[in-house]
């Protein structure tokens, strides 16, 4: 077995639809876990605590207490990382090929 690739943990993270759902919901603005768990309501406070372990671990959020309340921000840097690796090399060819179709329209 191979060791762990530090990427690992940010697929797990992002392979449930509740972490990505807690995602796109701090992608608006930080929250309380208070009001994460109120917008799940069809899971326990458990259970969202622990889907945020798993992002938390994976770097995907970070996390500050003032005083009693936990808020949680999203970290966008880990999938920027990833979005680098392996599509931001595709995502430059097309951007060339627009460039030169634009070259060759404006050239006409």
């Amino acid at each position: 077995m191979g060791r762990e690739d530090k990427y690992d943990p940010i697929f797990k993270a992002l392979s449930d639809s509740r972490r990505r759902e807690i995602l796109d919901l701090l992608k608006e603005r930080a929250r309380t876990t208070g009001e994460l768990v109120e917008h799940f309501k069809q899971l326990d406070r458990c259970t969202v605590m622990q889907h945020l372990s798993v992002l938390e671990k994976a770097d995907l959020i970070i996390v500050r207490r003032e005083g009693r309340l936990r808020w949680n921000y999203i970290n966008p840097l880990p999938i920027k990382e990833l979005h680098d690796r392996w599509i931001g090399s595709y995502a430059d060819g097309a951007v060339d090929l627009l460039a030169r179709m634009k070259r060759e329209i404006e050239g006409c």
